[in-house]
């Protein structure tokens, strides 16, 4: 069966592993020309009114499309997979058609999709000339709380203790999942400290889209004081 990531491959794997203190030497690759402007365009600001958004599942019949339409299956057979897809059920396979069950199986495409949950809210942020700063509030569930960004360095700090230095996102569009990225940043941010009991592996990513949108995420497993906790916020705003 064809399965591809799900958003957090589109999202979340773009550009380059980044470590913070007491990790790699080797940093990400360096930034195009003009970087800080869309930086900052794209950041949110001082309390900025956000949608909270969620993964939900997903399964793309756009493969399985072409290939029965490739080799005249029936039509109807086809409208009752889609169907079923569109419902969020597993589409049962038909001989009618026209490829076989192994084909009919790789040529769905299982994958999770972002979608509003309809809750809207400000993002607690603080945003002065050179540093954003992330806090705590209803819905964030202190997944960014204590998290930095230097608007000059372009630097992300987490209250961790390690850094992540950011790296561009190349356009990409994909018509399944819902999103056109039009390009963003992304910092990768992996450390530990065995003696303090600090650690912490997280993405965040700020894609811009089309239409103006932007899409904020962070998924995070960290450890401060020895205590555990994984966390995960996407929020989509408009600046």
């Amino acid at each position: 069966m064809k399965v591809p990531s799900p958003l957090s491959a589109l999202v979340l794997t773009l550009g380059l592993l980044t470590t913070g203190q007491g990790g790699s030497a080797a940093g990400p690759p360096a930034l195009p020309a003009g970087w800080q402007p869309r930086l900052a365009a794209l950041l949110p600001v001082s309390a900025q009114p956000v949608t909270l958004l969620e993964r939900r599942p997903s399964i793309s019949t756009v493969d399985l499309q072409l290939r029965v339409a490739s080799v005249g299956g029936n039509p109807q057979a086809l409208q009752q997979v889609i169907v079923s897809a569109a419902r969020g059920v597993p589409p049962t396979y038909d001989q009618r058609l026209g490829i076989s069950r192994d084909e009919f199986k790789r040529y769905l495409v299982f994958q999770e999709t972002l979608a509003s949950t309809g809750r809207t809210f400000r993002l607690a942020v603080t945003r002065t000339a050179t540093q954003v700063a992330f806090g705590d509030g209803p819905d964030m569930n202190g997944v960014l709380r204590g998290v930095t960004i230097d608007l000059k360095t372009g630097e992300m700090r987490g209250p961790e203790g390690f850094t992540a230095r950011p790296t561009a996102v190349t356009p990409s569009e994909n018509p399944d999942q819902g999103l056109d990225v039009r390009g963003g940043f992304q910092w990768r941010m992996t450390g530990s400290n065995a003696t303090t009991g600090y650690g912490v592996r997280g993405t965040l990513s700020l894609l811009q889209l089309a239409g103006g949108r932007t899409v904020l995420s962070y998924t995070r497993t960290s450890m401060i004081r020895r205590v555990p906790d994984t966390g995960e916020l996407i929020v989509e705003y408009t600046r």
